[in-house]
């Protein structure tokens, strides 16, 4: 048996899901990082909006500390200097800064784990630097991308990433499955307020439901402007936590995907609630973008709709029999390839053939 790994993750965070799809990510792969034995401290950065909304302060799974300040990272330098690899996340604040500082640091290994793949892409074609430079991708021994498929190749021609791994986000099994709860809902949908994702929101949950009157929707997010026009009889949930996910999955007869515009136009990047609905058992009803299908296919695990004609016929004909066999087919997908513990095996594969000959996380393996 190979020996286990100490890592270091400085991520957005891991303490609060408000506001951000990075926390329950991480928390997952975290999870399956533990259960294969390796040893993680998470370094987040000490920011008001998560310090008001911390669900997980203290997680039982990994080490959990904080800083306020580029300066304050030098307390983590022996912990950076030791780890057998060090993984710098996207969207982290200050980001640029804290891959200088924790490069200066000289740690064993430094990979990038890009939660936003799509967006970092579309935002250094245009010059944007915020949380990561051009000039900084090629420094990476690994970039780790939650989008796959044509992406890595974009990674490579575009950004100059010498080693791009796929690494979708992934799903608890223990936190996320059926509850056994009676529908209240006949369409849902969880995720924060995006721009460019609520053109979906309204093309296949706010059309239907304004042609659905009788049928029940609801929408758990933070961040909704003020002047959205919501149908009456879609209800509104400005957080929902994740100990709560698995019943609001559970009680919704479908549920929906949205997918951020930059997402679609790359493709082969699936949103965490895919895996989290799917492990649930919530049939998905999805838009559509390229690489969906290779990982859940259409009509068989996933309904996948381009206009609202589509949702109201879903939810006004499916026969109960296919819905639930959509369901289960969603399910035990997830169950075979999207859990946490599978998506840490392939970032520790992927860490030890990157470090072969670089020392000795050449020769924990």
């Amino acid at each position: 048996m190979s020996k286990p790994l100490s890592i270091v993750i400085l991520g957005l965070s891991l303490s609060s899901s408000w506001g951000n799809g990075h926390a329950t990510t991480y928390r997952a792969l975290l999870r399956g990082l533990k259960e294969e034995g390796h040893q993680v401290l998470f370094l987040e950065r000490d920011m008001p909006w998560y310090a008001q909304h911390r669900d997980m302060p203290d997680p039982d799974f990994c080490r959990l500390a904080y800083y306020d300040s580029l300066a304050d990272l030098d307390r983590f330098k022996p912990a950076i200097r030791n780890a057998d690899a060090v993984v710098v996340g996207s969207f982290v604040p200050e980001g640029r800064e804290v891959i200088e500082r924790v490069e200066e640091m000289r740690p064993r290994l430094l990979a990038f784990y890009d939660i936003d793949t799509p967006v970092t892409l579309a935002a250094l074609a245009r010059g944007e630097e915020e949380f990561l430079a051009r000039r900084q991708v090629p420094r990476f021994d690994v970039y780790f991308s939650f989008s796959g498929g044509k992406v890595l190749d974009r990674l490579r021609s575009e950004a100059g990433a010498r080693r791009p791994e796929a690494l979708y986000c992934s799903v608890d099994p223990e936190h996320y499955r059926p509850t056994g709860e009676p529908p209240r809902w006949d369409l849902g949908y969880i995720g924060t307020y995006s721009p460019d994702r609520q053109p979906v929101l309204e093309r296949l949950l706010i059309a239907p439901a304004g042609r659905l009157p009788d049928k029940r929707f609801v929408v758990a997010g933070a961040q909704y402007p003020d002047d959205i026009d919501w149908p009456a009889n879609v209800e509104r949930i400005e957080h929902l936590p994740p100990e709560a996910h698995a019943s609001f999955y559970s009680r919704q007869r479908f549920t929906l995907n949205a997918t951020r515009a930059d997402m679609v136009a790359a493709g082969w990047s699936p949103s965490v609630r895919l895996f989290e609905a799917g492990a649930c058992m919530a049939p998905i009803i999805s838009d559509r973008w390229p690489g969906l299908e290779e990982l859940f296919p259409d009509g068989e695990a996933i309904l996948i709709a381009d206009k609202a004609d589509a949702v109201v016929d879903a939810l006004t004909r499916m026969p109960e029999d296919e819905r639930l066999a959509m369901a289960k087919a969603g399910r035990a997908l997830v169950l075979k390839s999207h859990t946490g513990r599978a998506r840490a095996r392939g970032m520790v594969q992927a860490l030890k053939e990157a470090g072969a000959g670089q020392g000795r996380l050449a020769r924990t393996g």
